[in-house]
């Protein structure tokens, strides 16, 4: 399946083609924002059938051109381009800046209300940090999410898709499909 984001907040878009199957899901996306700091991000989100991360692998264009490999080492802990981090212990998944595909991974994957602790990557400059949040149920598809963290006091309501996708995340995000 294709998902198409646009950003409502300033120019972007987003393209992601996301294959959920018995094994997994992989989601390989392309995301173009022309802000203020304007810049491009490809990824490669790896998932297990249980929607947890395994792996993702971004490219930076624009910037510094780079690469980020971000990989689980365990139940919480991640390996960041091969190495240990520390840093990030404790951590059950990652939350990208740049797009809502992470935050279908969090609703899927953890507990309502249940604040936990993600391991939140700035597209901007590919920093990762510990970052506390929580999402509140409102309605069937409907979902509050709370920044407790980076962002800390920033909220924003989330609907969702029949695939459990983000379909509008307020004030950020809408789907175009």
């Amino acid at each position: 399946m294709f998902r198409r984001w646009r950003r409502i907040d300033q120019p972007g878009l987003e393209l992601a083609r996301i294959e959920v199957d018995r094994r997994g899901v992989t989601a390989c996306s392309t995301i173009v924002d022309a802000g203020d700091k304007p810049f491009g991000l490809r990824y490669i989100w790896m998932l297990d059938a249980k929607w947890r991360t395994l792996s993702l692998r971004i490219e930076q264009l624009c910037n510094d051109d780079r690469w980020l490999t971000v990989e689980r080492g365990g139940a919480s802990s991640w390996r960041i381009d091969g190495k240990p981090a520390p840093h990030l212990e404790g951590c059950p998944e990652l939350d990208l800046s740049a797009t809502p595909f992470c935050n279908a991974i969090a609703i899927k994957r953890l507990g309502e209300g249940d604040e936990f602790t993600a391991a939140y990557i700035s597209a901007d400059d590919l920093s990762i940090t510990p970052s506390r949040q929580r999402y509140e149920k409102l309605g069937e598809r409907s979902w509050r999410y709370v920044d407790l963290g980076v962002a800390d006091g920033f909220t924003a309501r989330l609907d969702l898709d029949a695939d459990g996708l983000v379909e509008r995340y307020e004030g950020l995000f809408e789907a175009l499909d």
